[in-house]
């Protein structure tokens, strides 16, 4: 068990997927409910108590650096980035101001409604930097309501994750959700990559963990699955506890 006192939101990308909505302005942007996806991502690290953040942003920067000073939290902190740097390359350039121990990461359009126990805290509860250098929030691929592919990851009984074989389908999808330990980022490639060539570094060291969601998460790739969520939303179909 670790305590969470530093997060990053990962808010630099095009978007490309959700295009048209995204030509003029980040995806992190786009609104869920009334409110952006940003803001349900930064509202969720701070109800968790985490104090510092970092916002990176790209794509559309000015946007995101408004609304993050719109909150008025001068705790939250806006990295620019010139060259889009992918989600490892984003992380690496903020880890001198993500804390010494390990840290949460949530991507920007990581839109997600707690169980019983609120997300981020199960996972500062389950790491175990012992044995852990990244722990991963997952969701099953069967209650995904959209494309998810061959899925991500299979899982042991201990949570021990790997990638799907040749032919293989993976059972679970990873929700954009995370704790990282900064020695995952030893001897990382200078410029862009993505945190996915440290997963499968993890892997291969048996450092790489998963705990399955037990609430509601929102798969929005697609201008469709935006629609799709804002109705559930408004129907009732989904309790929102935004």
């Amino acid at each position: 068990m670790i305590t969470l006192t530093h997060g990053m939101v990962l808010a630099a990308g095009l978007g490309l997927r959700m295009r048209p909505l995204t030509e003029a302005t980040a995806k992190p942007l786009l609104q869920l409910d009334g409110r952006s996806l940003l803001d349900h991502a930064l509202d969720r690290l701070k109800q968790a108590g985490i104090g510092q953040v970092v916002v990176n942003a790209h794509w559309c920067a000015n946007h995101v650096a408004a609304a993050v000073a719109r909150r008025g939290d001068p705790n939250v902190e806006v990295q620019h980035e010139e060259t889009l740097l992918e989600t490892g390359g984003g992380v690496a350039l903020a880890l001198p101001r993500l804390g010494s121990g390990p840290f949460a990461v949530a991507n920007g359009d990581s839109v997600w409604l707690d169980g019983p126990t609120p997300v981020l805290e199960r996972l500062a509860a389950s790491f175990d930097p012992a044995r852990m250098d990244a722990l991963l929030l997952v969701v099953r691929s069967a209650q995904v309501d959209g494309e998810v592919g061959r899925g991500d990851f299979l899982l042991d009984p201990l949570g021990a994750a790997r990638r799907p074989k040749e032919r293989e389908l993976a059972p679970y999808v990873f929700a954009g959700v995370q704790v990282l330990a900064p020695a995952l980022f030893q001897d990382v490639p200078a410029g862009p990559f993505s945190l996915n060539l440290l997963y499968d570094r993890a892997i291969e060291a048996g450092r790489l963990f998963c705990l399955v969601h037990d609430g509601v998460w929102f798969h929005l790739s697609t201008p469709p699955d935006l629609a799709h969520a804002e109705a559930a939303l408004r129907a009732g179909l989904i309790r929102a506890q935004f």
